[in-house]
């Protein structure tokens, strides 16, 4: 069976294989060989992760933003606000994270993104996320935005688990042409396509398109990954009226932005609720990195003016590893499974790999050590995060990371400069304790240089070299030179 777009269906009976499949997967977990299934008894759910694009952790609604989200308000609303989760400080580390349950330091990632000349990906010796759940019985698709490689097939989503990939494969594009530096950069399936449209609207159609054709008997993950708010700051123009009355016409394209993608969330949920999917489906809805504060890393657009993200009362934005840059507007969503109301315990994208593993009855034998925890119990039900400590990134020019409620910002760059925070009491890191607190400074100080040795070299300073370009040693404007 095929969907009206030409995307591959799972073939008729695939209910009763997942059965058989999950009794197996039970009977393993018994044995304390994969996390406990928590739903054995009925169908594995289906998994919707949707990704925004640099958006800040104010703008949405239920943050008090002025910004018209309804659809996302709902879902926050009858679901649980992830008030402390997190995600890398920039694009392509936070997709690697997510799509391996592993720091993107383990593979070379972890630094800036991969630019639109690179010829590096994501190590193809890493079982990511999507293979897994094809192992479990899933079927699998991306909508949207890719960015863990683009140079050469192997790297590309089809060849990584996904049955459906439809949207770019770089990190950014004009959301009218779909182009990058004048090159079309829009596929379906590995196939350059050329079609009208903005963007936001296409992948939106795209994602209702596959859950109308899609066999029920058979349970999904979507991957859907919006390029939305990201840089050049665009939108349809009855989006851009809605907001007349922002003067500054950067906010009102950016908001427009965020709206213009919040409709599609909603065609979404109508959609599975009129295959009535709704109830046996999980939605997360989580920025891949805070809002951008530094034209240091608005991307190849060039953008004039006040930046219009706002990260509310968290230090500076997407590319730190302040809590501006990390700390991200986070929400889960499933009928009579997910509790409604706040949830305040730590988690990072990392988790998200063992813990939708744990919800398919995935026996996690072929990945590499998972960095990422099963944290579904935080997620239903606001109990206890086995989380207690967070690497926001290890560079070789800075590192971030937390231990309870102490974070250490550690920048080796002459001047070097050494920040410790107590995030319990001082959620916007403007008093730094690290004079005060010696001891706690060198047992993450000795944490850090523990994981820089465990560290593969960024693929990102190899590719600078490669490339020639004479600024490589300036490692944060290579940060925002290339997203």
């Amino acid at each position: 069976m095929s969907s009206p777009n030409g995307s591959p269906q799972p073939r008729r009976g695939v209910g009763r294989r997942n059965l058989l499949m999950a009794s197996g997967a039970a009977l393993a977990a018994a044995a304390g060989l994969v996390p406990e299934i928590v739903f054995a008894d009925g169908p594995k759910p289906n998994i919707i992760f949707i990704l925004a694009d640099d958006m800040g952790w104010h703008d949405v609604g239920f943050h008090a933003s002025d910004i018209k989200t309804p659809n996302i308000d709902a879902l926050a609303e009858t679901g649980a606000r992830l008030e402390n989760f997190y995600c890398q400080q920039i694009c392509t580390p936070t997709r690697a994270a997510f799509m391996t349950g592993r720091y993107p330091l383990r593979y070379g990632l972890q630094m800036a993104v991969i630019p639109s000349a690179g010829k590096y990906g994501l190590a193809t010796d890493e079982w990511i996320l999507p293979q897994a759940l094809k192992q479990a019985g899933y079927y699998t698709a991306l909508v949207g935005k890719w960015h863990l490689g683009h140079a050469a097939p192997k790297y590309w989503p089809g060849q990584r688990g996904f049955d459906y990939s439809y949207g770019p494969l770089i990190g950014e594009i004009d959301h009218f042409k779909h182009q990058s530096h004048g090159v079309t950069d829009w596929y379906r399936n590995g196939k350059l396509i050329v079609e009208p449209g903005y963007d936001t609207e296409l992948l939106g159609a795209d994602a209702v398109r596959l859950i109308d054709a899609h066999d029920i008997n058979s349970p999904l993950f979507m991957y859907l990954a919006f390029t939305a708010p990201h840089t050049p700051y665009q939108a349809p123009k009855k989006y851009l009226d809605m907001y007349g009355g922002i003067a500054d016409p950067l906010r009102r394209a950016y908001a427009a932005q965020i709206t213009a993608m919040d409709d599609q969330i909603g065609k979404l949920v109508s959609a599975l609720d009129k295959r009535k999917m709704r109830e046996n489906t999980l939605i997360m809805f989580v920025s891949d990195n805070g809002g951008t504060r530094s034209n240091m890393f608005v991307g190849e657009a060039e953008v004039k003016g006040e930046l219009p993200p706002d990260n509310g009362p968290y230090r500076d934005g997407k590319g730190s590893v302040y809590e501006g840059g990390t700390k991200v507007v986070a929400l889960a969503n499933w009928p009579g499974r997910v509790k409604p109301g706040v949830v305040n315990e730590l988690m990072h994208i990392v988790d998200m790999y063992p813990t939708f593993a744990g919800l398919a009855g995935v026996a996690l034998t072929k990945n590499k050590p998972l960095d990422g925890l099963d944290v579904w119990p935080s997620i239903s039900g606001a109990k206890p995060s086995p989380r207690v400590d967070m690497v926001y990134n290890v560079e070789p020019y800075r590192a971030g990371v937390r231990k309870g409620d102490w974070k250490l910002v550690w920048t080796a760059l002459l001047p070097p400069s050494v920040e410790l925070f107590d995030l319990s009491k001082d959620a916007s890191e403007k008093t730094n304790l690290a004079e005060q607190n010696p001891e706690k400074v060198k047992e993450l100080q000795a944490w850090v240089i523990d994981l820089a040795k465990q560290s593969a070299p960024p693929l990102f300073l190899t590719e600078m070299v490669r490339l020639g370009l004479s600024h490589a040693p300036n490692f944060p404007d290579i940060g925002g030179a290339v997203d």
